[in-house]
């Protein structure tokens, strides 16, 4: 039963306006989001540049909610830490981007940080069956990263319960979070095929009543 699962919103603040992002972060806070999606981007592992160290820190300064950053470059090794003291909570990495995923896990976790890993639309997610056991969260994109306001691809719904089983399986409490398209109209799609945290951006942040929005997501997820 989905009703039985603690759905958990998570606006992601590229689609926010970047001129007042602090007043945004306040009116997620306000509207009673459960974390604040940031995006990482390098120009390189996806077409487009995101959020920086130096901007997330500065945002730290202006809420508790949890940051949940989710790292989409090519060396993510290298800006883990930098993310860390910057004030994430949770880090997630791209399968793709690591020849190791395990040993980003491992890093993630040794810095006291909760540990994500994330497949594009593309890759099986069969391919985190050998480690998902040290995961906190599996990310499922649902749209080509790198972008905003893209639509949800529902073809991806097959492979979101595909990730619910897997995270069943293992026995162990794992979110499993979508990212892309996702609106109040659609998020019952991934909420029945067993995913429990919604990134959300337009939908939110370009909505006239962000609490209605949010709140009517929660009623839908149901």
């Amino acid at each position: 039963m989905m009703s039985e699962r603690n759905i958990k919103i998570a606006p992601s603040i590229l689609a926010a306006d970047a001129a007042n992002l602090g007043a945004e972060l306040k009116r997620i806070e306000d509207a009673g989001a459960d974390y604040v999606h940031i995006d990482v981007m390098d120009g390189h592992f996806v077409p487009n540049m995101g959020f920086s160290p130096d901007i997330t820190k500065m945002l730290r300064k202006t809420t508790e909610m949890v940051f949940d950053v989710h790292l989409m470059i090519s060396e993510p090794m290298k800006y883990i830490k930098t993310f860390s003291d910057a004030g994430a909570d949770i880090i997630t990495i791209h399968h793709e981007a690591m020849e190791n995923p395990e040993e980003g896990i491992d890093y993630i976790h040794s810095l006291g940080k909760k540990a994500g890993i994330s497949v594009k639309p593309g890759t099986d997610v069969s391919v985190v069956a050998p480690y998902i056991e040290k995961l906190d969260l599996l990310l499922v994109m649902t749209v080509e990263p790198g972008f905003g306001g893209q639509t949800y691809m529902e073809a991806m719904n097959e492979k979101i319960a595909k990730a619910r089983q897997m995270i069943d399986n293992c026995g162990k409490e794992i979110d499993l979070e979508v990212d892309g398209g996702v609106t109040a109209k659609n998020i019952d799609m991934p909420a029945k095929s067993g995913a429990n945290v919604m990134v959300a951006g337009s939908a939110v942040f370009k909505a006239e009543d962000i609490p209605a929005v949010i709140a009517e997501m929660r009623i839908a997820a149901k």
